[in-house]
C-alpha cells in the first residue's frame, strides 16, 4: 500500500534534488503542504506530489511547442 504523506526528504529522492530543493519548493508554495505535529514537520500528499510532476509535464510541453526547435531566446543568445 502506498504511503499518503511523504517526507521532503522522500520528495528530493523521488524528485532526484536536494531537500533543501525540496523545502524551497513547499516554503515558495509551488509544491503544496501540510505541517504536522508538535515540531512542525513538513508533509507531502503523495496525491498532490504527482499532480506537480504532472503539471511540470504540461508547462515543459507547452514550452516545447512554444519553440519547436528546442532553443529559447536564452540559448540561442549563449550560442552566439
Amino acid at each position: 500500500m502506498q504511503r499518503r504523506f511523504l517526507q521532503l526528504a522522500d520528495v528530493a529522492e523521488i524528485l532526484n534534488i536536494s531537500a533543501s530543493q525540496a523545502y524551497a519548493l513547499v516554503r515558495n508554495g509551488e509544491l503544496p503542504a501540510i505541517k504536522i505535529g508538535g515540531r512542525g514537520q513538513w508533509r507531502v500528499e503523495s496525491t498532490v506530489l504527482e499532480s506537480y510532476i504532472q503539471r511540470l509535464y504540461d508547462e515543459t510541453r507547452a514550452f516545447v511547442d512554444a519553440h519547436p526547435f528546442g532553443a529559447g531566446a536564452e540559448d540561442e543568445a549563449a550560442g552566439d
